[in-house]
This record gives structure tokens, C-alpha cells and sequence, in this order.
């Protein structure tokens, strides 16, 4: 199916690996110039050499730097002609118990998984409405959905921002005017992230690494972890022209991990 992308312009948010890269990758493949971020310039600068040489038709720019701040927003937009596609991306703040978190740790989850994706849609949304379309996506996580007790910081900040977007894409001067807004949930996906996580798991219990990965991945019904290339796949489609009459959606890709009905 032609997602009818070609030519068009995407701002893809932590795209210099992981599920960020996996969705970057998967818009230039539909033909959307891209625009990647991150704060590491040499794995950004790797990245983007992959791009091109598999996908030389497509635009493909960089932009190294922190994209929590309005100095790394600023530059990332500025590097983009135009936002049809904005793929909002932020690593997660680290799990603990909420009792040894000051107002420092919320403020830094906030500004990073809720405030930041906010800024963004902000400063693109209405170009997108006056030019009749536009596609905003959000990498959240499973956990807005099923929350995890020691990821108290990521519950309430994706949960936050889950809560704003469910009341923007429901504007008419957007939804009427093509521009849908969205979240993809993500369960267990192999990636770096991952893998450190079932690292410390390991390295709290006692385990082999595998036994832990092992177990992890028994608990999940498809027996297996996602990769970053079928959630870019999921982001792609969402971001399609056919995607125009589905919004204010979570999609949650967890292998079906979910126990619940709804």
C-alpha cells in the first residue's frame, strides 16, 4: 500500500537509535525526508549515513543536542522546511522509589516526557491544520496503560501528556482540517534501553542475564521482544494518508502483554 508520504517532511525526536531510529527508518522508506535528533552526535551521524545509502532519494538532516531544552527544540525546528510528521521521542527517567525523588527528578521528568512534547506540538500543529495536514505521534509506554511501580516518574509524566492529548486531537481546527494526533504504547522492544534494564535485573537478583531475558520474555503471549523496525512500521502507518479518521488513539504494541479487555 502507497502510505502517500512521499516528499513530505518528518521531525523524529531520539531517532539516533532504538525505537526512534526504527521509525525514522521507516518513514524514509515511504519517501519522508527526515529530520533526526539526538544528543549523541556520533551515533546520530551513523544513523543518518544509514538512511542515505538506503534511501538516497530522501532529505536526511541531523540535528545534535538536547531536545528538552528550547535551545535544542529551536535548532531541530529550524533544521526542518516544514513539520507534516512530528514523531515525539524522549528517553525515560530512571525507576525508583517515589520517596527518594525531590522535586528536581519530577521537574527533569516532566520537562522530558510530557513538557517537551507539548512545546513541539505547539509550535507545529497549526501549520500543519493551515497547510490540511499532519500527523503527530507520541512515543509513550505500556506503562500509561498498565503502570509499573518503580517507574512512578514515567507513569505520571506520559500519563500527563497522554491526558493533554486526548483533549487537542479532538478539536475540530485540527481533526477537521486533517491533522490527527496520536500515542503508540510500547511494550518490551529490543533495544539498548532493554537490554541494560534486564542488565540491572540480572545484576539485582542474581541471575544470568539470559535467565532474566528468558523469563521476560515468557511472560510476554508472542514469547518474543518487538523490534524498533515493526514499531517503525506501526508509526509509519499511523502517520499515512488512510490514517486521517483515527485520533486521540493509544495504540498499545506490547506482544499482547496487556491482560485487560479494554
Amino acid at each position: 500500500m502507497d502510505f502517500g508520504l512521499k516528499g513530505r517532511w518528518a521531525l523524529v525526536c531520539a531517532a539516533s537509535k532504538g525505537l526512534g531510529r526504527g521509525c525514522a527508518e521507516a518513514l524514509a522508506g515511504e519517501g519522508v525526508n527526515v529530520v533526526i535528533t539526538a544528543r549523541g552526535a556520533e551515533a546520530l551521524e551513523a544513523t543518518a549515513a544509514a538512511i542515505r545509502a538506503a534511501y538516497p532519494g530522501v532529505d536526511v538532516r541531523t540535528v545534535a543536542g538536547d531536545i528538552a531544552t528550547p535551545e535544542g527544540r529551536a535548532a531541530a525546528l529550524a533544521a526542518c522546511p516544514q513539520v507534516d510528521i512530528l514523531v515525539n521521542n524522549a528517553g525515560g527517567p530512571p525507576p525508583g522509589d517515589f520517596r527518594d525523588w525531590g522535586r528536581e527528578q519530577w521537574l527533569a521528568a516532566l520537562e522530558a516526557n510530557m513538557l517537551t512534547p507539548i512545546e513541539l506540538i505547539k509550535a507545529t500543529v497549526d501549520g500543519m491544520a493551515e497547510r490540511g495536514f499532519g500527523r503527530i505521534v507520541n512515543i509513550t509506554s505500556g506503562a500509561v496503560k498498565a503502570p509499573i511501580d518503580t517507574l512512578g516518574l514515567s507513569n505520571g509524566a506520559r500519563s500527563g501528556l497522554t491526558g493533554f492529548v486526548a483533549g487537542l486531537a479532538r478539536q475540530p481546527r485540527l481533526a477537521g482540517r486533517n491533522v490527527t494526533l496520536n500515542n503508540l504504547l510500547p511494550g518490551a522492544f529490543d533495544t539498548e534501553r532493554l537490554q541494560k534494564t534486564l542488565a540491572a535485573g540480572a545484576a539485582k537478583s542474581g541471575q544470568a542475564a539470559d535467565e532474566v531475558a528468558a523469563k521476560r520474555r515468557g511472560a510476554i503471549p508472542a514469547q518474543r521482544f518487538g523490534s524498533a523496525a515493526e514499531f517503525g512500521a506501526v508509526c509509519a502507518m499511523l502517520c499515512s494518508q488512510q490514517m486521517g479518521y483515527l485520533t486521540g488513539q493509544n495504540i498499545l504494541l506490547d506482544g499482547g502483554a496487556y491482560p485487560g479487555t479494554f
